[in-house]
Protein backbone atom coordinates (compact mmCIF):
# COMPACT_ATOMS: atom_id res chain seq x y z
CA UNK A 1 0.00 0.00 0.00
CA UNK A 2 2.51 2.28 1.09
CA UNK A 3 4.47 1.57 -2.03
CA UNK A 4 1.54 2.25 -4.48
CA UNK A 5 1.53 5.91 -2.76
CA UNK A 6 4.89 6.61 -3.86
CA UNK A 7 4.33 4.94 -7.13
CA UNK A 8 1.03 7.22 -7.20
CA UNK A 9 3.22 10.52 -6.34
CA UNK A 10 6.14 9.91 -9.01
CA UNK A 11 3.48 9.12 -11.56
CA UNK A 12 1.28 12.55 -10.76
CA UNK A 13 4.79 14.58 -11.17
CA UNK A 14 5.53 13.27 -14.35
CA UNK A 15 2.28 13.74 -15.80
CA UNK A 16 1.76 17.10 -14.46
CA UNK A 17 5.10 18.42 -16.31
CA UNK A 18 4.11 16.22 -19.11
CA UNK A 19 0.76 18.30 -19.21
CA UNK A 20 2.60 21.61 -18.41
CA UNK A 21 5.12 21.02 -21.45
CA UNK A 22 2.24 20.25 -23.83
CA UNK A 23 0.99 23.61 -22.90
CA UNK A 24 4.58 25.41 -23.65
CA UNK A 25 4.70 23.41 -26.83
CA UNK A 26 0.28 24.76 -27.82
CA UNK A 27 1.38 28.55 -26.62
CA UNK A 28 4.75 28.46 -28.63
CA UNK A 29 2.73 26.97 -31.42
CA UNK A 30 0.26 29.78 -31.39
CA UNK A 31 2.84 32.64 -30.73
CA UNK A 32 1.73 33.58 -27.30
CA UNK A 33 5.40 33.92 -26.45
CA UNK A 34 3.87 36.33 -23.33
CA UNK A 35 2.91 33.41 -21.27
CA UNK A 36 5.75 31.53 -22.01
CA UNK A 37 7.36 33.77 -18.70
CA UNK A 38 4.97 32.77 -16.57
CA UNK A 39 5.06 28.85 -17.31
CA UNK A 40 8.86 28.52 -17.77
CA UNK A 41 9.39 28.86 -14.15
CA UNK A 42 6.87 26.46 -13.12
CA UNK A 43 8.99 24.04 -16.05
CA UNK A 44 12.15 24.83 -13.97
CA UNK A 45 10.49 24.17 -10.76
CA UNK A 46 9.36 20.72 -11.58
CA UNK A 47 12.38 19.42 -13.45
CA UNK A 48 14.26 20.80 -9.95
CA UNK A 49 12.05 19.11 -7.78
CA UNK A 50 11.87 15.66 -10.25
CA UNK A 51 15.55 15.88 -10.40
CA UNK A 52 15.86 16.58 -6.59
CA UNK A 53 13.16 13.61 -5.67
CA UNK A 54 15.70 11.32 -7.60
CA UNK A 55 18.33 12.09 -5.94
CA UNK A 56 17.46 11.45 -2.53
CA UNK A 57 16.06 8.33 -3.81
CA UNK A 58 19.68 7.90 -5.08
CA UNK A 59 21.06 8.68 -2.04
CA UNK A 60 19.06 6.61 -0.02
CA UNK A 61 19.71 3.56 -2.35
CA UNK A 62 23.23 4.47 -1.92
CA UNK A 63 23.49 3.96 2.18
CA UNK A 64 21.12 0.76 1.71
CA UNK A 65 23.57 -1.10 -1.07
CA UNK A 66 26.65 0.38 2.05
CA UNK A 67 24.73 -1.00 4.46
CA UNK A 68 24.03 -4.59 2.62
CA UNK A 69 28.29 -4.25 1.29
CA UNK A 70 29.29 -4.29 5.05
CA UNK A 71 26.62 -6.69 6.17
CA UNK A 72 25.10 -4.09 8.47
CA UNK A 73 21.27 -5.07 8.53
CA UNK A 74 21.19 -3.09 12.22
CA UNK A 75 20.82 0.12 10.13
CA UNK A 76 17.24 1.94 10.34
CA UNK A 77 15.93 4.44 8.13
CA UNK A 78 13.65 7.03 9.81
CA UNK A 79 10.55 6.60 7.64
CA UNK A 80 8.17 9.34 10.40
CA UNK A 81 10.51 12.42 9.35
CA UNK A 82 11.04 11.06 5.86
CA UNK A 83 9.68 12.95 2.46
CA UNK A 84 6.35 12.13 1.67
CA UNK A 85 7.79 10.86 -1.38
CA UNK A 86 10.90 8.89 0.52
CA UNK A 87 8.64 7.29 3.54
CA UNK A 88 7.86 3.95 0.57
CA UNK A 89 11.39 4.01 -0.17
CA UNK A 90 12.86 4.22 3.63
CA UNK A 91 10.23 1.57 4.62
CA UNK A 92 11.06 -0.97 1.97
CA UNK A 93 14.72 -0.39 3.20
CA UNK A 94 13.86 -1.52 6.40
CA UNK A 95 11.84 -4.64 5.65
CA UNK A 96 14.69 -5.85 3.49
CA UNK A 97 16.34 -5.10 6.50
CA UNK A 98 15.01 -6.69 9.05
CA UNK A 99 14.32 -9.74 6.68
CA UNK A 100 18.02 -9.71 6.36
CA UNK A 101 18.81 -9.82 9.88
CA UNK A 102 16.21 -12.57 10.51
CA UNK A 103 18.30 -14.70 7.88
CA UNK A 104 21.85 -14.02 9.21
CA UNK A 105 20.47 -14.52 12.67
CA UNK A 106 18.75 -17.88 11.60
CA UNK A 107 22.14 -18.36 9.78
CA UNK A 108 24.66 -17.80 12.67
CA UNK A 109 22.74 -19.80 15.34
CA UNK A 110 21.94 -23.11 13.26
CA UNK A 111 26.30 -22.02 12.33
CA UNK A 112 26.75 -21.71 15.88
CA UNK A 113 24.50 -25.04 16.65
CA UNK A 114 26.19 -27.00 14.25
CA UNK A 115 29.35 -26.18 15.80
CA UNK A 116 28.29 -27.43 19.12
CA UNK A 117 27.31 -30.37 17.82
CA UNK A 118 30.41 -31.55 16.24
CA UNK A 119 32.21 -29.94 19.38
CA UNK A 120 30.50 -32.71 21.93
CA UNK A 121 30.17 -35.62 19.49
CA UNK A 122 33.44 -37.96 20.00
CA UNK A 123 34.14 -38.66 16.21
CA UNK A 124 37.22 -35.97 14.94
CA UNK A 125 36.97 -34.41 11.96
CA UNK A 126 39.16 -32.17 10.09
CA UNK A 127 38.90 -30.34 6.73
CA UNK A 128 40.97 -29.34 4.52
CA UNK A 129 41.69 -27.43 1.23
CA UNK A 130 43.17 -30.65 -1.68
CA UNK A 131 45.34 -27.56 -3.32
CA UNK A 132 47.86 -26.65 -0.55
CA UNK A 133 47.00 -28.21 2.12
CA UNK A 134 45.25 -25.85 4.84
CA UNK A 135 43.56 -26.82 7.40
CA UNK A 136 39.57 -25.28 7.26
CA UNK A 137 38.52 -26.72 10.72
CA UNK A 138 39.34 -29.50 13.22
CA UNK A 139 36.85 -30.04 16.01
CA UNK A 140 37.93 -30.12 20.04
CA UNK A 141 37.47 -34.27 19.49
CA UNK A 142 40.27 -34.72 17.08
CA UNK A 143 42.71 -32.28 18.78
CA UNK A 144 42.29 -34.63 22.08
CA UNK A 145 42.46 -37.82 20.15
CA UNK A 146 45.54 -36.85 18.03
CA UNK A 147 46.83 -34.76 21.25
CA UNK A 148 47.48 -31.69 18.33
CA UNK A 149 46.45 -28.41 19.90
CA UNK A 150 46.99 -27.21 16.33
CA UNK A 151 47.29 -28.05 12.83
CA UNK A 152 47.98 -25.32 9.87
CA UNK A 153 48.41 -27.54 7.17
CA UNK A 154 47.37 -31.36 6.81
CA UNK A 155 50.96 -31.86 5.82
CA UNK A 156 52.46 -30.72 8.68
CA UNK A 157 50.76 -34.43 10.35
CA UNK A 158 53.32 -36.02 8.29
CA UNK A 159 56.45 -35.29 10.83
CA UNK A 160 53.91 -36.21 13.64
CA UNK A 161 52.05 -39.17 12.55
CA UNK A 162 53.48 -40.60 8.82
CA UNK A 163 51.57 -43.60 9.02
CA UNK A 164 47.68 -41.61 9.97
CA UNK A 165 49.07 -38.99 6.95
CA UNK A 166 49.58 -41.51 4.12
CA UNK A 167 46.05 -42.92 5.23
CA UNK A 168 44.79 -39.55 4.93
CA UNK A 169 46.08 -37.97 1.81
CA UNK A 170 45.58 -41.37 -0.18
CA UNK A 171 41.85 -41.65 1.04
CA UNK A 172 39.61 -41.14 -1.78
CA UNK A 173 35.75 -39.25 -1.37
CA UNK A 174 33.53 -42.14 -0.36
CA UNK A 175 36.06 -44.60 1.21
CA UNK A 176 36.55 -45.92 4.87
CA UNK A 177 40.03 -47.17 6.01
CA UNK A 178 41.48 -48.38 8.97
CA UNK A 179 44.26 -47.18 10.17
CA UNK A 180 47.20 -46.75 12.76
CA UNK A 181 46.92 -43.15 15.05
CA UNK A 182 49.97 -42.40 17.05
CA UNK A 183 49.90 -40.30 20.15
CA UNK A 184 52.13 -39.45 23.65
CA UNK A 185 49.85 -42.57 25.09
CA UNK A 186 50.83 -45.18 22.51
CA UNK A 187 49.16 -46.42 19.62
CA UNK A 188 45.48 -47.25 18.65
CA UNK A 189 43.18 -48.10 15.82
CA UNK A 190 41.21 -45.38 13.79
CA UNK A 191 38.61 -45.59 11.29
CA UNK A 192 38.80 -42.79 8.83
CA UNK A 193 35.84 -42.02 6.40
CA UNK A 194 36.13 -39.34 3.81
CA UNK A 195 33.88 -37.17 1.78
CA UNK A 196 34.32 -34.57 -0.56
CA UNK A 197 33.09 -30.90 -1.25
CA UNK A 198 33.65 -27.86 -3.61
CA UNK A 199 32.82 -24.27 -2.90
CA UNK A 200 34.69 -21.16 -4.95
CA UNK A 201 35.90 -22.93 -7.23
CA UNK A 202 38.04 -24.96 -4.31
CA UNK A 203 38.00 -29.00 -3.62
CA UNK A 204 37.70 -29.64 0.49
CA UNK A 205 38.27 -32.99 1.95
CA UNK A 206 36.29 -34.13 5.00
CA UNK A 207 37.62 -36.49 6.77
CA UNK A 208 35.84 -38.19 10.22
CA UNK A 209 38.40 -39.82 12.49
CA UNK A 210 36.38 -42.78 14.64
CA UNK A 211 38.44 -44.70 18.08
CA UNK A 212 37.79 -47.93 17.27
CA UNK A 213 40.40 -49.31 19.98
CA UNK A 214 37.57 -49.77 22.61
CA UNK A 215 35.43 -51.66 19.82
CA UNK A 216 37.83 -54.19 18.40
CA UNK A 217 39.42 -54.59 22.10
CA UNK A 218 35.74 -55.95 23.37
CA UNK A 219 34.96 -57.76 20.20
CA UNK A 220 38.52 -58.97 20.38
CA UNK A 221 37.76 -59.84 24.02
CA UNK A 222 34.31 -62.32 23.19
CA UNK A 223 36.38 -64.23 20.29
CA UNK A 224 39.19 -65.28 23.17
CA UNK A 225 36.23 -66.03 25.34
CA UNK A 226 34.55 -67.98 22.87
CA UNK A 227 37.68 -70.00 22.21
CA UNK A 228 38.69 -70.48 25.69
CA UNK A 229 34.86 -72.10 26.56
CA UNK A 230 35.74 -74.37 23.35
CA UNK A 231 39.03 -75.10 24.36
CA UNK A 232 38.68 -75.43 28.01
CA UNK A 233 35.84 -77.71 27.49
CA UNK A 234 37.17 -79.98 24.85
CA UNK A 235 40.63 -80.56 26.65
CA UNK A 236 38.84 -81.41 30.17
CA UNK A 237 36.57 -83.56 28.64
CA UNK A 238 39.17 -85.12 26.63
CA UNK A 239 41.84 -85.31 29.34
CA UNK A 240 39.97 -86.45 31.87
CA UNK A 241 39.61 -89.57 31.19
CA UNK A 242 43.23 -90.21 29.87
CA UNK A 243 43.92 -89.37 33.37
CA UNK A 244 41.56 -91.97 35.41
CA UNK A 245 43.19 -94.48 32.33
CA UNK A 246 46.38 -93.92 33.64
CA UNK A 247 45.77 -93.93 37.46
CA UNK A 248 43.55 -97.18 37.27
CA UNK A 249 46.21 -98.56 34.71
CA UNK A 250 48.95 -97.73 37.70
CA UNK A 251 47.51 -99.19 40.34
CA UNK A 252 46.77 -102.80 38.37
CA UNK A 253 50.17 -102.29 37.25
CA UNK A 254 51.47 -102.44 41.09
CA UNK A 255 49.12 -105.20 42.06
CA UNK A 256 50.45 -107.68 38.94
CA UNK A 257 53.96 -106.24 39.83
CA UNK A 258 54.26 -108.70 42.74
CA UNK A 259 53.34 -111.97 40.43
CA UNK A 260 55.77 -111.46 37.64
CA UNK A 261 59.45 -111.77 37.13
CA UNK A 262 60.63 -108.76 35.99
CA UNK A 263 64.67 -109.16 35.52
CA UNK A 264 64.73 -106.28 32.88
CA UNK A 265 63.12 -103.53 34.80
CA UNK A 266 60.29 -103.41 32.27
CA UNK A 267 57.69 -102.91 34.93
CA UNK A 268 59.32 -100.34 36.27
CA UNK A 269 59.65 -98.17 32.92
CA UNK A 270 56.24 -98.89 32.30
CA UNK A 271 55.47 -97.40 35.82
CA UNK A 272 57.39 -94.75 35.16
CA UNK A 273 55.64 -93.72 31.50
CA UNK A 274 52.21 -94.20 33.68
CA UNK A 275 53.38 -91.90 36.06
CA UNK A 276 54.63 -89.48 33.31
CA UNK A 277 51.29 -89.59 31.23
CA UNK A 278 48.63 -89.17 34.64
CA UNK A 279 50.99 -85.96 35.57
CA UNK A 280 51.02 -84.42 32.20
CA UNK A 281 47.55 -84.81 31.92
CA UNK A 282 46.40 -83.59 35.63
CA UNK A 283 48.77 -80.45 34.45
CA UNK A 284 46.33 -80.00 31.28
CA UNK A 285 43.10 -80.16 33.54
CA UNK A 286 44.73 -77.30 35.95
CA UNK A 287 45.64 -75.64 32.82
CA UNK A 288 42.23 -75.32 31.79
CA UNK A 289 41.17 -74.98 34.90
CA UNK A 290 43.31 -71.73 35.25
CA UNK A 291 42.41 -70.23 31.80
CA UNK A 292 38.43 -70.98 32.90
CA UNK A 293 38.94 -67.97 35.23
CA UNK A 294 39.01 -65.47 32.33
CA UNK A 295 35.69 -65.81 32.22
CA UNK A 296 34.27 -66.22 35.51
CA UNK A 297 34.46 -62.49 36.34
CA UNK A 298 31.15 -60.71 34.47
CA UNK A 299 29.63 -58.72 37.54
CA UNK A 300 31.34 -55.97 39.16
CA UNK A 301 30.61 -54.97 43.01
CA UNK A 302 31.74 -50.98 42.44
CA UNK A 303 32.15 -48.81 45.39
CA UNK A 304 33.52 -45.30 45.60
CA UNK A 305 37.30 -45.16 45.95
CA UNK A 306 39.59 -42.64 47.45
CA UNK A 307 42.92 -42.94 45.54
CA UNK A 308 44.77 -42.07 48.51
CA UNK A 309 43.41 -45.16 50.23
CA UNK A 310 43.79 -47.13 47.38
CA UNK A 311 47.38 -46.51 47.39
CA UNK A 312 47.86 -46.28 51.00
CA UNK A 313 46.41 -50.19 51.17
CA UNK A 314 48.71 -51.43 48.06
CA UNK A 315 52.01 -49.96 49.69
CA UNK A 316 51.32 -51.38 52.86
CA UNK A 317 50.78 -54.84 51.36
CA UNK A 318 53.45 -54.30 48.67
CA UNK A 319 56.44 -52.49 50.26
CA UNK A 320 57.88 -55.52 52.21
CA UNK A 321 58.34 -57.17 48.85
CA UNK A 322 60.07 -53.95 47.29
CA UNK A 323 62.60 -53.80 50.27
CA UNK A 324 63.25 -57.75 50.49
CA UNK A 325 63.94 -57.23 46.69
CA UNK A 326 65.99 -53.60 46.90
CA UNK A 327 63.66 -52.19 44.63
CA UNK A 328 62.28 -48.58 45.12
CA UNK A 329 58.88 -47.94 45.61
CA UNK A 330 57.53 -44.27 44.17
CA UNK A 331 53.81 -43.41 45.38
CA UNK A 332 52.88 -40.16 43.30
CA UNK A 333 48.69 -38.53 43.82
CA UNK A 334 49.14 -35.50 42.03
CA UNK A 335 45.13 -34.53 43.16
CA UNK A 336 44.88 -36.18 46.79
CA UNK A 337 41.09 -35.73 46.45
CA UNK A 338 40.93 -38.01 43.33
CA UNK A 339 37.71 -40.64 43.59
CA UNK A 340 36.29 -43.18 41.06
CA UNK A 341 33.94 -45.65 40.84
CA UNK A 342 35.15 -49.31 40.55
CA UNK A 343 35.09 -52.48 42.53
CA UNK A 344 37.90 -52.67 44.82
CA UNK A 345 38.79 -55.87 44.98
CA UNK A 346 39.28 -56.15 40.95
CA UNK A 347 41.17 -53.14 41.01
CA UNK A 348 44.17 -53.87 43.36
CA UNK A 349 44.14 -57.71 41.76
CA UNK A 350 44.94 -55.40 38.24
CA UNK A 351 47.28 -53.26 40.37
CA UNK A 352 49.25 -56.03 42.22
CA UNK A 353 49.41 -57.93 39.07
CA UNK A 354 51.13 -54.67 37.17
CA UNK A 355 53.62 -54.08 40.14
CA UNK A 356 54.39 -57.76 40.30
CA UNK A 357 55.29 -57.56 35.94
CA UNK A 358 57.07 -54.53 36.89
CA UNK A 359 59.09 -55.72 39.69
CA UNK A 360 60.54 -58.83 37.01
CA UNK A 361 61.01 -56.01 34.31
CA UNK A 362 63.08 -53.98 36.64
CA UNK A 363 65.33 -57.11 38.79
CA UNK A 364 68.05 -56.40 36.24
CA UNK A 365 68.47 -52.26 36.59
CA UNK A 366 71.14 -50.62 38.21
CA UNK A 367 68.84 -48.52 40.16
CA UNK A 368 65.27 -50.14 39.63
CA UNK A 369 62.19 -47.94 40.33
CA UNK A 370 58.60 -49.11 40.45
CA UNK A 371 56.59 -45.46 40.36
CA UNK A 372 52.53 -45.60 41.29
CA UNK A 373 50.94 -42.55 40.53
CA UNK A 374 47.53 -40.89 39.63
CA UNK A 375 46.12 -37.83 38.01
CA UNK A 376 43.50 -36.71 35.77
CA UNK A 377 43.17 -36.69 32.00
CA UNK A 378 42.63 -33.96 30.16
CA UNK A 379 39.73 -35.09 29.55
CA UNK A 380 39.01 -35.12 33.28
CA UNK A 381 39.21 -38.74 33.95
CA UNK A 382 41.11 -40.78 36.75
CA UNK A 383 44.64 -42.74 35.57
CA UNK A 384 46.07 -44.56 37.37
CA UNK A 385 50.11 -45.19 36.34
CA UNK A 386 52.66 -47.89 37.01
CA UNK A 387 55.78 -47.03 35.48
CA UNK A 388 59.38 -48.84 36.21
CA UNK A 389 62.87 -48.26 34.64
CA UNK A 390 63.71 -51.56 33.66
CA UNK A 391 64.55 -53.09 30.01
CA UNK A 392 61.30 -51.95 27.99
CA UNK A 393 59.68 -53.79 25.38
CA UNK A 394 59.62 -53.67 21.48
CA UNK A 395 56.46 -53.10 19.73
CA UNK A 396 56.38 -56.32 18.69
CA UNK A 397 55.76 -57.98 22.28
CA UNK A 398 53.53 -54.85 23.01
CA UNK A 399 51.24 -55.72 20.26
CA UNK A 400 50.72 -59.20 21.73
CA UNK A 401 50.92 -59.08 25.89
CA UNK A 402 47.40 -58.84 26.17
CA UNK A 403 46.46 -61.97 24.30
CA UNK A 404 45.72 -65.00 26.36
CA UNK A 405 48.49 -67.41 26.95
CA UNK A 406 51.10 -64.91 25.89
CA UNK A 407 54.18 -64.54 27.84
CA UNK A 408 57.62 -63.62 27.84
CA UNK A 409 58.51 -65.23 31.11
CA UNK A 410 59.69 -68.67 31.39
CA UNK A 411 57.51 -69.60 33.84
CA UNK A 412 54.46 -66.80 33.20
CA UNK A 413 51.05 -68.47 32.29
CA UNK A 414 50.01 -65.20 29.92
CA UNK A 415 46.80 -64.83 31.95
CA UNK A 416 47.79 -62.16 34.34
CA UNK A 417 47.76 -59.15 31.80
CA UNK A 418 44.45 -60.69 29.54
CA UNK A 419 43.14 -60.87 32.83
CA UNK A 420 43.64 -56.96 33.52
CA UNK A 421 42.14 -55.78 30.36
CA UNK A 422 39.34 -57.71 30.97
CA UNK A 423 38.76 -56.14 34.53
CA UNK A 424 38.88 -52.64 32.70
CA UNK A 425 36.98 -53.34 29.87
CA UNK A 426 34.14 -54.58 32.57
CA UNK A 427 34.77 -51.08 34.00
CA UNK A 428 34.42 -49.23 30.88
CA UNK A 429 38.08 -48.25 30.94
CA UNK A 430 40.79 -48.89 29.14
CA UNK A 431 44.52 -49.89 29.54
CA UNK A 432 47.16 -48.74 27.48
CA UNK A 433 50.96 -49.36 28.13
CA UNK A 434 53.81 -47.43 26.91
CA UNK A 435 57.28 -48.93 26.30
CA UNK A 436 60.74 -48.93 24.02
CA UNK A 437 63.79 -50.71 24.52
CA UNK A 438 65.80 -49.32 27.04
CA UNK A 439 63.43 -46.50 28.14
CA UNK A 440 61.37 -48.69 30.99
CA UNK A 441 57.51 -49.42 30.78
CA UNK A 442 54.21 -47.58 31.53
CA UNK A 443 50.66 -49.14 31.77
CA UNK A 444 47.64 -46.23 32.46
CA UNK A 445 44.68 -47.46 33.51
CA UNK A 446 41.57 -44.91 32.51
CA UNK A 447 38.57 -44.75 34.12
Amino acid sequence: MIFKKGENRLFLKVLLLFAVLCGTAFLVVHQQYKYLFLILPLIAWQLTDLYRYQRKAQDELDQFVESVHYRDFSRYFDVKHAPAELQPLRHGFNEINSTFKVISKEKETQYQYVQKILELVDTGILSYDMEDGQVVWMNESLKRMLQLPYLKTVNSMERRDAGLYQSITTLRPGESKLATAHNDKGTFKVLVSCTGFQTDGRQYKLIAFQNVNEALDETESKAWQKLLNVMTHEIMNSVAPISSLADTLKNRLHVAAGEIDDPNGTLEDLDLGIETIKRRSEGLLRFAETYRNLNKITQLNVEKIYIVDLFQNLQQLMQPTFEQKKIELEVIIREPELVLEADPNLLEQVLINLMVNAMDAVKDADQPRVILSASVSSSRRPVIKVADNGAGMSQEVMDKIFIPFFSTKKTGSGIGLSLCKQIMMLHKGTIQVQSAPGEGTAFSLQF
